[in-house]
């Protein structure tokens, strides 16, 4: 998610026989909530911590935008491996945050910040995982899981590594422009999860003025 923009608009629509709703995510600051309310958004999804290692507290007013329009709000959390211990991350996040969000989505994905990208090491990176999993927890946290299977090969190694956390929701990425979870169940999954909560599917696009990425419930 370096460029990935996380509002999270949600569209109902009508999908194959069953109620589905498609969403975005912002990671720069955004108020005009109106608009994208106007245009089918039921909840936002913003960048709560920065992928070189701090908590992205201009974020707090984007939140607060999209609860005050009536939105639901999610954070996510770009791990910083290297310079700050998981429980640390998690403590500044939560206190920053606060209640103004309901699920906290860790982004693991490569990370170019110098001094924050995951080791060569599939059992420790997977460990960070596991702490910065369990810490959220401690807080009461709701936690999900957003990457992608090319993602998810590249730090844990392969597909089925590091298969500790399918009691949580996991919000995938595949760029082919089809709202539904066809791909996955056809070979993009990983991690053990059997059935996936969320799919970006589409990227770089514009909203009220927002660069979004499109998502399928």
């Amino acid at each position: 998610m370096i460029k990935i923009t996380f509002v999270a608009l949600l569209v109902l629509i009508s999908f194959q026989g069953t109620q589905a709703v498609i969403g975005v995510d912002i990671y720069s600051p955004f108020n005009n909530f109106q608009c994208l309310k106007d245009n089918g958004v039921q909840f936002v999804i913003a960048r709560g911590y920065q992928s070189y290692g701090a908590v992205d507290s201009a974020n707090v007013a984007t939140i607060k935008n999209a609860k005050s329009a009536g939105l639901i709000t999610d954070i996510y959390h770009f791990p910083c491996v290297g310079k700050v211990s998981a429980a640390d991350q998690v403590s500044a996040t939560v206190n920053t945050f606060g209640s103004l969000y309901g699920t906290v989505w860790i982004d693991v994905e490569t990370n170019p910040s110098s001094g924050c990208g995951w080791t060569s090491n599939i059992n420790t990176n997977c460990q960070f995982l596991k702490d910065i999993v369990a810490a959220y927890k401690s807080h009461g946290k709701l936690v999900g899981i957003y990457s992608s299977q090319y993602q998810w090969t590249s730090i844990f190694g392969a597909a089925g590594n590091c298969s500790y956390f399918t009691n949580l929701p996991i919000w995938y990425a595949h760029y082919d422009n089809s709202p539904s979870f066809s791909d996955w169940y056809n070979g993009l999954s990983f991690g053990g999860w059997s059935d996936p909560a969320i799919k970006q599917y589409d990227g770089d696009e514009t909203a009220c003025g927002a660069g979004v990425d499109f998502n399928f419930y």
